[in-house]
């Protein structure tokens, strides 16, 4: 793996604006996750699809990079990494009407400069034994003392929790956000560690009755052998905001400003949000797809239908430092 690695990088550095016929993505999304979608564009244009997977650090690399770079496309899996590399200068904006009739105004910048791909739900996981139906309704009742050590989640500082208390904030401003995360913190069963799938193996071993994780992850979970068990154990509910619907992320697109491939780029874009590219989006990553008349999976459609929050993505985003600062101040990870 690390040769395939090595490899790509390679062969994305020495890539020139010559070979017309290549699209370059640096992703924070695992190429195998994405793998269908680019090897049904290739098939479908002749376009090969070259991709480098970044754990962290895109933001640093493009710059560092600057004109030199290679990469035509980025891809992230939430909104605040797509803001950082928008607000640092690294892409730029890609206006087409395939795109606008595809992915809904609120689901794109208006500026184009980032178009989002898919949506996930930030949810509750409840043990199927120990949580009656109607319990959790809402993200701020999980500061109710009868939910006292009965609580896991993850690493308060993750990407994901911090855009959930960047909507807390929205909805209550600073201080009711941070008065909602010390009630959390109060609650919890255990130190947060982990990933999601962790809470919800903590929820089947009996360490705790509720937890908070994407949606995406019981589709993982049910596909996995040794994690079935985990995600049989638990049933999904769709909490909502007290004055508001229920959180959403979502993973977007970008073109870089130095991208050598743009007309190439274009294409990957529209392709990805196309009926066609959301179809298999919605295969094979278990997320709600963004064109209007896109149907989800059957998996995904069996969990329930919700209303997902109206705040402005951009808006979370740039909420993100305030969000961090709270969740430090109340020591959330101790």
């Amino acid at each position: 793996m690390l040769r395939q690695s090595l490899f790509a990088l390679t062969a994305l550095a020495t890539a020139t604006p010559a070979l017309a016929a290549e699209v370059n993505i640096y992703s924070y999304r695992q190429p195998e996750l994405i793998a269908p979608l680019t090897e049904a564009f290739t098939e479908k244009t002749g376009i090969k699809v070259n991709t480098v997977f970044l754990n962290k650090g895109m933001v640093e690399r493009l710059k560092a990079e600057g004109k030199r770079s290679p990469a035509d496309v980025v891809l992230t899996v939430d909104i605040s990494r797509l803001a950082a590399i928008v607000d640092a200068g690294l892409t730029q904006p890609v206006i087409s009407d395939s795109l606008k009739a595809h992915v809904p105004a609120s689901l794109r910048d208006p500026d184009g400069q980032w178009y989002a791909l898919s949506t996930r739900a930030r949810i509750v996981y409840a043990s199927k034994t120990r949580v009656k139906d109607g319990e959790v309704t809402t993200y701020e009742a999980l500061t109710d003392p009868k939910w006292k050590g009965r609580i896991c989640t993850r690493s308060g500082t993750h990407a994901y929790n911090v855009a959930l208390t960047a909507a807390m904030i929205y909805h209550h401003g600073v201080e009711g956000a941070k008065k909602w995360l010390t009630g959390l913190k109060a609650n919890l069963a255990r130190k947060p560690q982990g990933n999601d799938r962790a809470q919800v193996k903590a929820i089947y071993a009996g360490e705790c009755d509720i937890s908070i994780g994407n949606t995406y992850y019981m589709g993982l979970m049910l596909k996995d052998p040794d994690q079935k068990a985990w995600a049989d154990s638990v049933r999904i509910i769709f909490p909502t905001f007290e004055n508001g619907g229920t959180h959403v992320n979502v993973s977007g697109v970008a073109m870089t400003k130095a991208a050598p491939n743009r007309e190439n780029a274009k294409k990957l874009i529209e392709f990805l949000a196309s009926p066609e590219g959301q179809q298999i989006y919605a295969q094979i990553n278990n997320e709600y797809p963004v064109a209007p008349g896109t149907k989800p999976s059957d998996l995904v459609a069996s969990w329930g239908s919700f209303t997902a929050d109206d705040a402005n993505l951009m808006k979370l985003a740039r909420l993100r430092p305030q969000a961090l600062k709270i969740i430090q101040e109340v020591d959330f990870d101790q």
